[in-house]
């Protein structure tokens, strides 16, 4: 008896001690824009995002401890490098992730890769991301802008829509959204009569919304997002363009714009995205939730801040797969894209070898004030784009990971 109770008490101390090595550590920095023309559509609501996602884990896991930090780029791609240097070698931090501004994501996806670490973007719309500049420690999850022009473009150009103008951002987010959108009307048969770009963050739009106007155009597609997709809705209704028989194309509009704009000027814009708040009941809890770890009750989560949550639920997922101890970054960017992704917002999908995560698309109209029932009620389904046609054909991408 008394071998067995020593046994027993030996067992018992292996077992605390198992326990204890196979504590892990993750601490996770949430860099985004805090206060400029992105801020509704990340900023503040992202970081809520990740702070849920890591509570959920946290439950489910006690043996894992994770640290959220947030910092603010400014979208400035040198302030962002330098916010991830510090981050990544003195921080000691583990992930990236949200990273509004392509041109900003650009620059930390190299930052990622030089200090071998994660980055999960879930604000960065560039295609090239998991493109040409793809790399083995990216995740792009959310959108990029090949999606938003195969699903609003095309859409477009089938219902008639087939000449365009653009007003676009002058920046590297800009410049893709442009080209993959005019790639689309073209294929379509359509044709693209001019295009101006127009400086980040601007409040007057006038001189650009004339040079469309003066196009003849049917369609002005706004190569744009966040502050700026909303003062050129607004300064297109006072110029009375569409009013005028011009169609303004949102190729990126969130339900903050929408709540920012309101339905009497948003009515009727057509885009795609990958999360609304109002899918399904899970969708309207996991809001609930966020509106209290945010702190306000007037301001909607978008697809970025869905991504956010989503993105570090599966990171937590493939960090805990491989074990207590240092893990590299690529060894866990290569456990995500081999474990098969599940989560409330998103559903099922998988991540791809050039880190484009896949999942459906949703063409949404905004529906007129009088069809909305409730506040944040904002959309009607069009079409839902199933997950093998969302995104850009993997061989088709440029990305040097892709073999063949």
């Amino acid at each position: 008896m008394n071998k067995t109770f020593a046994a027993a008490a030996l067992a018992t101390v292996l077992m605390c001690a198992t326990s204890h090595a196979q504590q892990i550590n993750v601490k996770i920095g949430v860099l985004t824009d805090m206060n400029s023309l992105y801020a509704d559509d990340t900023g503040p609501g992202s970081v809520a995002a990740a702070k849920m996602a890591a509570a959920d884990f946290m439950k489910d896991h006690p043996n894992v401890k994770v640290e959220v930090i947030t910092g603010d780029h400014q979208n400035k791609a040198d302030l962002g490098v330098n916010i991830a240097n510090q981050w990544f070698d003195v921080e000691k931090v583990d992930m990236i992730v949200d990273v509004p501004n392509s041109g900003v994501a650009l620059a930390i996806s190299q930052v990622a890769v030089q200090k071998n670490k994660v980055f999960v973007g879930s604000g960065p719309a560039s295609s090239d991301l998991t493109g040409p500049k793809c790399n083995a420690n990216n995740v792009q999850w959310t959108y990029d802008t090949w999606m938003l022009a195969n699903g609003t473009g095309k859409a477009i150009v089938k219902t008639g829509g087939d000449t365009w103008f653009f007003l676009t951002s002058d920046y590297a987010f800009g410049y893709a959204l442009e080209r993959d959108t005019a790639a689309v009307v073209e294929a379509n048969g359509g044709k693209v009569l001019g295009k101006v770009r127009h400086p980040i963050n601007t409040n007057d739009f006038s001189s650009f919304l004339l040079q469309a106007q003066a196009s003849k155009a049917k369609v002005i597609g706004l190569a744009n997002a966040g502050g700026d997709t909303i003062n050129a809705i607004k300064q297109a209704a006072e110029f009375g363009i569409v009013k005028g028989g011009q169609k303004l194309a949102g190729l990126l509009v969130f339900a903050g714009d929408v709540a920012a704009l309101g339905l009497p000027t948003a009515q009727g814009l057509t885009f795609t995205e990958t999360f609304y708040w109002d899918m399904n009941d899970q969708t309207r809890a996991w809001t609930k939730r966020w509106h209290e770890v945010r702190g306000v009750m007037d301001k909607w989560p978008t697809m970025n801040h869905a991504g956010v949550y989503a993105g570090t639920l599966h990171y937590l997922k493939a960090r805990l797969a491989l074990g207590a101890g240092e893990v590299d970054g690529k060894t866990i960017v290569a456990k995500m894209k081999e474990l098969p992704t599940d989560d409330i917002l998103f559903g099922k999908g998988t991540i791809r070898a050039d880190g484009r995560k896949i999942h459906p698309a949703y063409l949404f109209e905004v529906k007129k004030p009088e069809e909305s029932k409730y506040p944040g009620d904002f959309y009607h389904l069009r079409a839902t784009i199933p997950a093998a046609e969302a995104f850009r054909p993997l061989k088709d991408g440029g990305c040097p990971l892709v073999s063949g």
